[in-house]
């Protein structure tokens, strides 16, 4: 099983938003020491909580900052953008850093109504259309050529929902599939459903002869289960603002969060934000892993995880590696 880290760029109450995307660069290289397979970021736009808008410009950043992990995008939001531009922006990526790009893709319409209006979208794009004429592009079969070739085709991915999986079983590509498709906090049978019929109806591809499955969730390790409730607190408290007042914030300090007083709205989602997530001590962790990654018989894990205390992240990232390390090695 390969071992990856998903990166927003999440802004922090009182940094300035460059700091964000400079944490995301140095969080990158230290994902390279700790031994991570590949480094994903993600796209979004008029989110004041999240920083990373340009996933293509940011990889190029990271690609400077290091030589041998896998840069991937997880993912660039393809109705916002023409299929060639996408193609040339990671043809230019695979010539700057080669072999160690990844593209994936998703559908996204934006975060807001005016954000929707902002960036041009509509309910007339055909994602699946879209997949394939980019795909076209990346291995010379298009009408027209893409500069710069790449040496071999860019590995593309769909960020999955259960839509998402028939397209990717369709075409050929593996998924990356997240949230409530998990079941991580409820019935998990839907998702592992989808799972099966993506994996059933997989039409082999020449990049990708067989179906297969990342998963995404937040996954965070501590010494204590106290310590790993207060590295989730952030980022729940920020969904609970979204879902109770329209806007993600920036992630704000522990303390700062607990000298609050939630409406009993708030602590719910919060709650449920949580329980979303796997966190807790090593050995906890590596329960619950090793649960969902034998249910789902996912090829990669995906910790998107994020806290406002970026010392404390670090050291959660190099607890997983070096648990997942030691299971690696044991198979």
């Amino acid at each position: 099983m390969q071992l990856s880290l998903l990166d927003r760029a999440r802004t922090r109450a009182g940094e300035p938003d460059a700091a964000a995307l400079t944490g995301t660069v140095a969080r990158a290289a230290h994902a390279e020491q700790l031994g991570y397979d590949r480094f994903w970021v993600a796209e979004h736009h008029g989110v004041p909580g999240v920083a990373g808008s340009a996933p293509a410009v940011l990889l190029a950043a990271i690609a400077g900052r290091t030589t041998t992990v896998r840069l991937g995008s997880a993912g660039v939001m393809l109705p916002h953008h023409q299929p060639l531009v996408v193609a040339e922006q990671f043809a230019t990526l695979d010539a700057l850093a080669p072999g160690r790009v990844d593209l994936g893709l998703g559908r996204s319409p934006g975060f807001t109504a005016p954000v929707r209006r902002a960036l041009r979208s509509t309910e007339e794009n055909d994602f699946a259309a879209d997949l394939a004429e980019l795909r076209a592009y990346l291995t010379g079969s298009a009408e027209i050529t893409a500069y710069p070739r790449p040496t071999s085709p860019v590995p593309m991915y769909v960020l999955a929902t259960g839509q998402g999986l028939q397209v990717a079983a369709e075409l050929g590509l593996p998924v990356v599939v997240g949230g409530p498709l998990l079941g991580v906090a409820g019935d998990p049978e839907p998702g592992l459903a989808a799972l099966a019929g993506y994996r059933r109806d997989y039409r082999p591809s020449e990049q990708a002869p067989e179906p297969r499955v990342a998963i995404s969730l937040d996954v965070l390790v501590a010494d204590t289960t106290a310590e790993a409730t207060d590295l989730l607190l952030p980022e729940a408290w920020a969904m609970a603002q979204a879902r109770t007042t329209g806007a993600f914030p920036p992630l704000e300090a522990v303390a700062d969060i607990r000298a609050r007083t939630l409406s009993p709205r708030q602590a719910q989602y919060v709650d449920q934000t949580a329980a979303a997530a796997i966190a807790g001590t090593p050995a906890q962790v590596a329960s619950r892993l090793t649960e969902l990654l034998e249910r789902t018989a996912a090829a990669e894990l995906v910790a998107s995880s994020s806290t406002h205390d970026r010392a404390a992240l670090a050291a959660s990232d190099a607890a997983l590696a070096g648990l997942l390390g030691h299971q690696r090695a044991d198979r």
